[in-house]
């Protein structure tokens, strides 16, 4: 759901800021001119066409494209008390991210055309961002049953998966690639063998033997992500591994790449900027899926994002209440929230050389837009006015307790940060102001 531009013609003048945009590899100082939704002008040299425009002074301030983040899960609908459209949307806006694609692991599932239309207008009618959603690729994501592709993408699904849930039968991965084919549409599947996984709650290693928890070897995602990419060279389908989290894996994805293949990554900005040290003593909000791993596999992912091999990094925002999260680290749910962290913890990688600005910008904005058909992702003439402003030397530490979603279960509780979302606009709509004084 794209926001709708038609009750929106008030001109918004953003002037000094610094322009950050990967589609044009711009990174200049200047002005943004926006007029009914979209993007006029921009540029050093352009002036506000009268004095009595909204001016938003960004002197200070990076204005980029708005995030677009590929993972959020959501509890709406079945699980509102988790999260709902609204909250979440509004965690985006605090976060930066303009577009978010929500997964089908609702109640009920989002497996028929009813349920995309449900999704399409709670977003149009509660949340502030844009939403799409991703349609189930198998019927009540049981992994057998295919859903009917064509009809849901014409209602608005942008893509297909089983969310949390592997399609262990190949047979039924190759048919779906195969269908999803016809259509243009691209398949995101969570790689991981849950019989190699079994009862195990974190990386399998050293770490896992000191705490006496079950481990998940790395083999329980690499062998489920060559299955995969062998697949998608089969079909010739459009494949995308939506989380990987291991050296191996990214070896896969690399030599696939090199022979032509079309696929693509994501990794989680959890897998990014954490490894398995992090969980401590027992910490449940580090207990996610997949696991966190070792720091060899961390360094390696972000060489990858840099090197071009990982496409795109997601918040993968996985809203667990108390009930399930305080439990003993064995038995609690997985998963943690991240859209209000999403673009200050990718800022790390920055301030420590790892990526630059604008291939952070261009894995968490312009790439997915451009995988899912979006009109997102850049800073152009014409183009929707969907633009995050940030101070990159803004410090600050995160308290749970001033999180927008619903669910507190963040993996960056009392975290320190440099960088921070300042304003969010939709549609030229300002619909996050950072308050300083609060």
């Amino acid at each position: 759901m794209n926001k709708n531009l038609n009750g929106n013609n008030q001109s918004v003048f953003i002037r000094n800021a610094r322009i950050v945009d990967p589609a044009s590899q711009r990174d200049e100082p200047g002005h943004i001119l926006i007029e009914n939704g979209l993007i006029s002008e921009l540029g050093p040299d352009i002036s506000p066409p009268s004095e009595n425009l909204n001016t938003i002074d960004a002197t200070g301030l990076i204005a980029s494209p708005g995030l677009v983040d590929m993972r959020v899960f959501t509890g709406e609908p079945g699980e509102e008390h988790r999260e709902t459209l609204a909250s979440a949307s509004r965690a985006a806006a605090a976060g930066g991210v303009t577009t978010m694609i929500v997964m089908p692991d609702t109640d009920p599932v989002i497996d028929d055309i009813a349920l995309v239309d449900f999704i399409l207008r709670r977003a149009r009618d509660t949340a502030i961002v844009n939403i799409h959603p991703m349609a189930a690729m198998t019927r009540g994501l049981e992994g057998d049953k295919m859903t009917e592709f064509g009809l849901m993408q014409e209602a608005g699904a942008v893509a297909f998966t089983n969310g949390r849930k592997p399609v262990t039968n190949a047979l039924t991965m190759r048919r779906a690639l195969t269908y999803a084919k016809d259509f243009n549409a691209l398949i995101s599947h969570m790689p991981q063998d849950p019989d190699l996984s079994g009862n195990g709650v974190m990386n399998e290693g050293e770490t896992a033997s000191r705490l006496g928890l079950p481990g998940i070897p790395a083999e329980a995602e690499t062998i489920m992500v060559a299955r995969d990419v062998r697949l998608a060279r089969l079909t010739r389908g459009r494949y995308h591994a939506a989380q990987i989290s291991c050296n191996e894996s990214i070896d896969v994805i690399r030599r696939a790449k090199d022979q032509g293949d079309n696929i693509t990554c994501a990794t989680s900005i959890n897998h990014a900027t954490l490894n398995e040290n992090d969980i401590g003593l027992y910490r449940t909000f580090f207990k996610l899926a997949p696991p966190l791993r070792h720091e060899d596999d961390r360094t390696a992912i972000v060489q990858a994002i840099a090197d071009g091999t990982i496409d795109v990094i997601t918040s993968s925002h996985d809203p667990q209440d108390v009930d399930t999260k305080r439990n003993p680290f064995a038995e609690c749910a997985d998963g943690a929230i991240g859209l209000e962290t999403l673009l200050a913890a990718g800022l790390r990688l920055v301030h420590n050389e790892d990526l630059t600005l604008i291939r952070l910008i261009e894995v968490m904005s312009t790439t997915p837009a451009n995988l899912l058909g979006l009109p997102a992702g850049r800073l152009q003439s014409g183009s929707p006015a969907d633009i995050v402003l940030f101070d990159l030397n803004f410090p600050w530490m995160l308290q749970s307790d001033v999180l927008m979603s619903r669910s507190k279960n963040t993996a960056f509780e009392n975290a320190r940060f440099t960088g921070k979302v300042m304003h969010t606009l939709v549609a030229g709509e300002c619909v996050y102001s950072y308050d300083k004084n609060n």
